[in-house]
Formats: C-alpha cells, structure tokens, sequence
C-alpha cells in the first residue's frame, strides 16, 4: 500500500483551521475553493466532490474527532481498490497551526496520481484558511 503525506503550516489559528475541515458538507467554498468546484451531499450522507479539473470522487465519511481535530474519510467506487485519508489540525503557537494530510492507498501506483493533487489542494487550502484568493486549478 501507498501512503501519501501531506504537510503545511498554515497562518492561521488551529481552532478556525479546525471548523472549516470539520465542516463536511462545506468543503469546496470554506476550505479548499478553486480546487474543488462543488460538492452535494447524496442520500447515504457521503460528499461527491467535483474537482476544478473535472474529477469527480465520492468521500465517505469514516470520523470526525473534536478532541484531536483529526477527520478521517474513504473514497469508494473510483479507480482504488482501497482508500483511506486522514487529515489532522495541530497548534503551532498564537495564530499558527501545523495540517497534516496522510492518504493510504491501493494499488501503489494510484499514489502517483493522488499525489499531485494533494499538493494542490494543500496549497488551496491554506491560502483559502489563510484568507488569500485562490485560483482555479488546471
């Protein structure tokens, strides 16, 4: 199995990070606009996100941990025979916050395509939390 980490510090405080990356449903306009053009919510609950770049996955939702601010998903009925990512909001000091996204994924070479777009989302999302204008991703 792949894994794919994802780390950035982000200049904001780890509680705001933290409301905007628990919030679910609202992932396209509060945490990573630009990147993702849209997400509904279908009736078992799960996301289906539409990427900038046409992409479409279905995320379902595994956990949400207030107490260590860590959200765990799975994208089901794409290309991956197994998907699993977490993301976690860490203090790192007045106004700063450390975001850690690690993707577990089969098969291997999957991580050569989901890498890309990790970064890119990365770098929508703390611009977005950084409350900078972000554009669309090609």
């Amino acid at each position: 199995m792949a894994t794919v980490y994802k780390e950035f510090i982000v200049e904001a405080d780890a509680a705001h990070v933290w409301d905007a990356l628990r919030d679910f449903s609202a992932v396209h306009t509060r945490l990573a606009p630009g990147f993702l053009a849209g997400c509904t919510i279908d009736a078992e609950g799960a996301r289906i996100l539409t990427f900038a770049n046409g992409l479409v996955a279905r995320e379902v939702l595994v956990g949400i941990d207030d107490a260590h601010r860590r959200l765990a998903y799975t994208v089901t009925g794409g290309q991956a025979a197994h998907h699993h990512a977490t993301a976690q909001v860490f203090e790192e000091g007045a106004g700063r916050s450390r975001f850690v996204w690690i993707t577990d994924v089969l098969p291997d070479a999957m991580a050569a395509y989901i890498g890309p777009m990790m970064e890119q989302g990365g770098a929508a999302m703390k611009a977005t939390l950084e409350g900078r204008t972000v554009s669309a991703a090609a």
